[in-house]
């Protein structure tokens, strides 16, 4: 099958969503497909910083008005095109007389643009924004989910048919697996981190959903009651000034880490030797550090609600966010059976292995194909 893949700006840096796009392109490659993987280029954009105010709007006019020229062009030759992640749902009418499948991998951001997320403010151009993203979702031919969580909310925001959207769920998109000790001590030295000491970890943006009050509050007591020698290795971008100020006032700059831009293998080594991953999310669309911690044998202590209970399975230990007293107490308990939880994780992680992500994804090919021919 000819499939072409519509990937995401390079210079909006949406980690994630490159590593799905060029993961599925490799392992539809090695299936024996013909693929490509298309993406906006940043003519314009190598000007400015995209950051910046003008810069993102010269973004704008290289994915809004020159992508879609060649997109129109190039996707004559395949016979399916995938959008590989809903943000991107705008080019949907640029594909519609075309078999063509969209990924969503979550719906917050239009859920926070209709008002259904009071704490997590959009502003105009971002509602707008979002409506375009929802109207190609409504378009879309058939939509491909991370999760059942995500499906739910996506029939109920677009009124869509059940039958239009199905769940697919993401395999892990680097061999995450335990790392020797040694190995991942002396990796972690590198970065000036001592793995000797025991420590937890938390692995996320700085998106509002990330909860990493929450992540610190509940560090905090358990700290507190139960393990006051522990540290916390927060891995992502850097912490906001507020939790920066929260962290210093409540005396805890000795006990937490934060390291930005860490590769695959210094994470399998934080993973390796943690305690335990603490991932309070609020919400989430899959939650790739649940499994990537469980494939490198750490514990996990995650959000007791979908799709992390979905993700994390039988093999993780559930808490409630609201409540940092009670989560660290269920953590403390949990912490006894330590080794049972991560030979769970080991186990648990074997369903979501890459054979079953893109029998999952051709079975979905073949569907729309069918259907235009059909047509």
């Amino acid at each position: 099958m000819r499939i072409l893949l519509i990937g995401n700006y390079v210079l909006d840096r949406q980690e994630s969503m490159q590593r799905f796009a060029v993961l599925m392109e490799r392992e539809l490659k090695a299936q024996g497909q013909l693929v490509r993987l298309l993406r906006p280029e940043p003519y314009l954009g190598r000007l400015l910083p995209v950051g910046s105010g003008l810069g993102k709007w010269v973004g704008y006019v290289d994915k809004f008005l020159l992508f879609p020229w060649k997109l129109k062009w190039v996707k004559r030759k395949y016979d399916v095109v995938h959008i590989c992640d809903h943000s991107n749902a705008m080019y949907v009418k640029y594909v519609v007389q075309s078999p063509h499948v969209v990924t969503c991998h979550d719906v917050l951001a239009i859920k926070s643009a209709l008002g259904e997320v009071p704490q997590n403010w959009v502003s105009k151009t971002g509602r707008i924004f979002q409506r375009l993203i929802l109207d190609g979702l409504k378009a879309a031919q058939l939509i491909v989910c991370d999760s059942e969580a995500t499906c739910v909310d996506l029939l109920r925001l677009t009124r869509r048919a059940p039958s239009s959207a199905t769940v697919v769920y993401l395999s892990l998109n680097y061999p995450y697996l335990p790392m020797a000790r040694d190995e991942a001590l002396a990796r972690l030295d590198e970065r000036g981190f001592d793995g000797r000491t025991p420590f937890f970890v938390h692995v996320g943006g700085d998106q509002w959903y990330k909860n990493k009050l929450g992540v610190v509050q509940i560090f905090d007591k358990l700290r507190a009651s139960a393990r006051p020698q522990s540290r916390l290795l927060m891995v992502g971008k850097p912490l906001s000034d507020s939790l920066v100020e929260y962290i210093a006032t409540h005396d805890l700059k000795c006990a937490i880490v934060q390291l930005a831009d860490l590769s695959n293998e210094d994470l399998r080594a934080a993973y390796s030797l943690a305690e335990g991953l603490i991932f309070p999310s609020l919400q989430e669309g899959f939650g790739w550090p649940v499994l990537e911690a469980q494939a490198c044998g750490c514990p996990v202590f995650a959000t007791g609600r979908a799709p992390m209970t979905e993700v994390g399975g039988a093999a993780a230990v559930y808490i409630d966010p609201s409540d940092a007293t009670g989560a660290a107490e269920v953590i403390a308990r949990a912490l006894k059976d330590q080794e049972a939880i991560r030979q769970s994780g080991l186990t648990n992680v074997l369903r979501f292995g890459v054979a079953q992500m893109i029998e999952g994804y051709m079975g979905a090919y073949e569907k729309v194909a069918n259907t235009q021919k059909g047509n």
